[in-house]
């Protein structure tokens, strides 16, 4: 299966009819809510299907639904650039592709935020595991996880933006090293990387850390705030706390951007805020052109 070939073909056609060429080429699907991202059926990714009868019904029932693609198991892992308020995740994939990290890309498809969603083959004996680094804007999609595959669209006040192909990778496609890319971009901090110059006594950067990763459901964000409100308070810088943090609130369930508006919002709450807030901020670049950057 080429992804590239078979992203080219469905753009243009009619959600249900893009549905049946995906599973035409063995790539299961299952159904998001039309103009979203949210998964129509109980399990969510866990319900895509390669059966023709069952995707049938499926858009025959919701004809507008989104197309839901699984990652890793459907033989293909999508690194995510995102472009949000604080941060462009265009940056931080240059930086990679200056490395050669991320050269073996299939298709790259953009997506309505402007960002980019860079396809590649997955790695079938050895499935990586999604990870999301939101400090600098960049998720990995693989196993346990999905992306809205194209002709889907979204829409957001009343304007609708679709995934399309925008580019085919020119050299031999080959799976990208997830681990590595993220110890490159998101390197795990330890305590004694933490700075010590004007921190209390008593911040105990490990204890925070530890707390938000055992948050459940409906105290997530508020621990996040509270733990980021403590480091700011101690004179952490707010870059450090978004590397600290970061992975447990991941690891909780809490998304990559709300994750990164939580901790900013708590160090704007708090005179560690407002002292070291701005000098980390990240400059967003207009999407058309950081898209003409990963261009080959």
């Amino acid at each position: 299966m080429d992804a590239a070939v078979l992203l080219a073909s469905v753009s243009g056609l009619p959600l249900p009819a893009a549905a049946r060429r995906f599973v035409t080429d063995g790539v299961a699907v299952f159904p998001c809510v039309p103009g979203g991202k949210r998964p129509l059926t109980s399990h969510g990714f866990h319900d895509a299907s390669v059966d023709p009868a069952r995707v049938e019904s499926w858009w025959s029932r919701w004809p507008d639904a989104n197309i839901g693609l699984p990652t890793g198991v459907s033989g293909m892992d999508v690194v995510d650039i995102d472009v949000h308020t604080h941060v462009s995740g265009f940056v931080a994939f240059e930086r990679a592709r200056r490395r050669g990290l991320v050269d073996g890309w299939v298709a790259l498809v953009r997506t309505p935020s402007g960002g980019v969603h860079a396809y590649f083959p997955a790695n079938a004996s050895h499935p990586q595991s999604s990870w999301q680094a939101a400090t600098v804007g960049i998720d990995f999609r693989g196993a346990g996880g999905y992306v809205v595959a194209p002709p889907s669209s979204i829409t957001a006040d009343d304007e609708r933006a679709v995934y399309e192909l925008i580019a085919r990778g020119k050299s031999s496609p080959r799976p990208v090293d997830a681990r590595a890319l993220r110890e490159f971009l998101n390197p795990r901090p330890t305590v004694s990387m933490m700075p010590t110059d004007g921190v209390r006594a008593d911040a105990n950067v490990a204890r925070l850390v530890g707390w938000v990763a055992s948050r459940g459901e409906g105290e997530r964000n508020r621990g996040l705030f509270w733990a980021a409100c403590r480091l700011a308070e101690s004179g952490i810088r707010v870059d450090v706390a978004c590397s600290t943090l970061g992975p447990a609130a991941e690891h909780v369930g809490l998304p990559g951007a709300e994750i990164v508006s939580t901790i900013r919002s708590a160090y704007r709450a708090t005179d560690g805020g407002r002292a070291t807030h701005r000098h980390d901020e990240v400059p967003r670049r207009e999407p058309r052109r950081a898209i003409a950057q990963v261009l080959p």
